[in-house]
């Protein structure tokens, strides 16, 4: 398994390999492009050290967010978003003993589960979880019972929603004239009956 979401061998290595990395890329991922949020974790681990739960909860919270004003800037909101990457690995560190991939394996849990356990980090609401979900169970080789009815609608096989459906630069463009369809749509004024 190797992910291809960024364009930058050395970033999809890392979110390949580190799934603490993955995690936090997907927590960045909100009002900036894709691949520069999942590119994040690179630029963090080039700039403290490494990847670390502990480590990065322990930082300092405002040499933190220096290292994440750097150019190139980790996210375009570097204060906030800062704070839930040290929030996020301070729960992975104390919840799941620095083992963010033990969100998805230990005890062997389910689509549901899984969902349930992302949703309690800080900085997932439903749909940033369900991503998740989707691309755990899409690239990442987790197959709990129920992944994609937990992950609906972006567990679909063969669609193009989100970053779980990201395998090479043509799903990317095909996901991002999706996001902007839905975007369109979503601004289209609504029309129908109820006249005065």
């Amino acid at each position: 398994m190797a992910l291809h979401i960024t364009g930058d061998p050395d970033a999809d290595r890392l979110l390949t390999d580190d799934p603490l990395a993955l995690l936090i890329g997907m927590l960045l991922d909100q009002q900036i492009a894709m691949e520069t949020a999942f590119t994040g974790p690179l630029k963090i681990q080039q700039r403290v050290g490494a990847i670390d739960a502990s480590a990065i909860a322990a930082h300092d919270p405002d040499a933190f967010v220096e290292e994440f004003k750097k150019t190139p800037a980790v996210h375009r909101f570097p204060g906030s978003m800062a704070g839930r990457v040290q929030s996020l690995c301070q729960s992975i560190a104390d919840d799941w003993s620095g083992d963010a991939a033990a969100i998805w394996t230990r005890d062997d849990p389910d689509g549901r589960t899984v969902l349930k356990r992302l949703k309690a980090l800080p900085g997932f609401g439903e749909q940033k979880a369900k991503i998740f979900l989707a691309l755990l169970g899409k690239q990442y080789g987790y197959n709990g019972d129920g992944w994609r009815e937990a992950s609906a609608p972006y567990g679909e096989q063969d669609s193009f929603r989100s970053v779980a459906d990201i395998v090479s630069p043509e799903s990317l463009t095909k996901v991002r004239e999706h996001k902007r369809a839905m975007k369109a749509a979503a601004k289209a004024p609504v029309s129908g009956g109820g006249g005065v």
